[in-house]
């Protein structure tokens, strides 16, 4: 582990030890380790790879009056401080710039280092895990888990996409059940096939309890 990997990683798990979200330390932390396995088999920089873990919520959109570029911001700030070469600061800032999902448009990720940390983000995000903060975010958010009258919004811009209020249920729909498909990496969509199954399969259990059948 590198010095800045490592301040880096101090810094971040101070910042988001007590988070609760579901983006917190230890979801940063899945994602790091994530990545490195991910990383390992792209022939990826991994020092760069890892920064972009550790730093890609560091100041997630989602909390931040949707400014699509406050992460970067920090991102940069925090690597000038350790005095990091301008070029490699870009790289991280252009994973932390384009990781977010935001409706499923266009993917602008263009570096492999950004594309396996996206991958290690999105798995994060489905099967267990994923079901788990899922509901945790729609709590934290105040919304219901699920109304059967309020129908998922396919298809949404990224606009449309973030001022969705949605219930738990529909964001399976909206989001967790498409990112097996946008998958960038041999490993990251090997491993997302699994998680999307179980996904599946939870769904099915939802509904027969829902109405009772089971």
């Amino acid at each position: 582990m590198s010095d800045l990997v490592n301040k880096t990683a101090e810094m971040i798990k101070a910042k988001f030890e007590s988070e609760g979200s579901g983006h917190d330390w230890w979801h940063i932390y899945r994602v790091w380790q994530l990545a490195k396995t991910i990383a390992k088999g792209e022939d990826a920089d991994m020092e760069i790879v890892e920064l972009g873990a550790l730093l890609h919520d560091i100041a997630d959109y989602k909390f931040h009056d949707g400014d699509d570029e406050i992460g970067g911001k920090k991102s940069r700030e925090w690597l000038e401080s350790l005095g990091m070469e301008e070029e490699r600061i870009e790289a991280v800032v252009h994973i932390v710039d384009n990781i977010s999902f935001k409706g499923g448009g266009k993917n602008n990720m263009q570096s492999l280092e950004g594309k396996v940390v996206q991958d290690a983000d999105r798995l994060d995000a489905i099967g267990a895990i994923g079901i788990g903060r899922c509901f945790v975010y729609t709590g934290y958010k105040g919304h219901v888990m699920h109304d059967p009258n309020n129908k998922p919004k396919l298809n949404m811009t990224k606009e449309e996409y973030k001022s969705n209020v949605a219930t738990a249920i529909n964001h399976f729909y909206e989001k967790l059940l498409l990112l097996k498909d946008l998958m960038n990496t041999k490993t990251g969509k090997e491993m997302a096939d699994h998680r999307h199954k179980f996904m599946e399969t939870y769904l099915e259990e939802f509904f027969q309890e829902w109405d009772g059948a089971w």
